[in-house]
């Protein structure tokens, strides 16, 4: 386990605490519920048997929401206190899932192509080398599987409501692969009155975006989709220097869907 690791699990020990948006477990869900949660547009179609990995996905959400639609789980994350929330609510719907701790970057303790789906919500910015990941994620995937993941947008990571600067949001950090940046979480994460002890701003890498696209072809990914807004619309009428101006001018986040496709796409890394 390398210093990432160790700072990682001590930092979401300390956010599930504070109960943070991403640490608490949905029990109030059925399969309407459910599908909305993960796959509101259908894109992977009925996943009634198919088997599938919740990468780096602890916290007790999406893994009881494939389980619900009739999936085969397998939940893997770093943090022990966020699977916890896995065992919690797979426990309240009487479901059976299997619960991982591991790192991203070293998927060995499972089989190769043994996965039809791999579902990676925001998780590939907490370390330094999304192709270690990518590479992973090949070797679990069956021919025609899919992977969804959602990232960071790279141009704007680091971005915050704080750098209005009267005319605009200032880009200040430099656009480079690989470059870290330590960042304070916005005041929706948690709510401090919680917190046991000091929650450390999240060490996040920056994954350019020919690193993102490149590296997915290179291992054999088609994308089919690619989204950066959401859902958001400009608010014309929103504060400036708030979240939901930011939101209007300069979207955080973006989400691929691929399917792996290696007779398409050799892999060459």
């Amino acid at each position: 386990m390398d210093a990432i690791a160790r700072y990682n699990i001590e930092r979401w020990k300390a956010l599930v605490d504070a109960e943070a948006v991403f640490t608490r477990p949905e029990l109030h869900l059925d399969p309407a519920l459910a599908q909305a949660l993960l796959d509101p547009e259908r894109r992977l179609g009925d996943v009634v048997g198919k088997a599938v990995l919740c990468l780096a996905c602890g916290g007790g959400q999406q893994s009881v929401a494939f389980a619900l639609l009739g999936a085969h789980v397998t939940v893997v994350d770093l943090s022990d206190a966020q699977l916890q929330r896995d065992r919690q609510a797979a426990a309240h719907y009487g479901l059976d899932i299997t619960v991982l701790q591991g790192d991203m970057r070293d998927l060995s303790a499972l089989g190769a192509a043994s996965f039809d789906i791999v579902y990676h919500p925001y998780a590939l910015g907490f370390v330094p080398d999304a192709q270690v990941v990518f590479a992973q994620v090949a070797r679990l995937l069956r021919p025609g599987g899919c992977y969804y993941f959602m990232c960071a947008n790279p141009f704007v990571l680091g971005l915050g409501p704080q750098d209005w600067n009267g005319e605009g949001y200032t880009l200040k950090h430099p656009y480079s692969n690989g470059t870290e940046l330590r960042i304070d979480d916005p005041a929706w994460v948690y709510d401090p009155s919680l917190a046991k002890m000091a929650i450390q701003p999240s060490r996040e890498f920056r994954h350019t975006l020919s690193a993102l696209v490149s590296g997915l072809v290179a291992h054999g990914f088609v994308i089919v989709h690619l989204a950066d807004d959401f859902g958001f619309t400009a608010d014309p009428g929103a504060e400036v220097g708030t979240w939901a101006h930011l939101l209007s001018v300069a979207p955080p986040w973006v989400s691929f869907w691929t399917w792996y496709r290696p007779d398409v796409l050799p892999q060459t890394g």
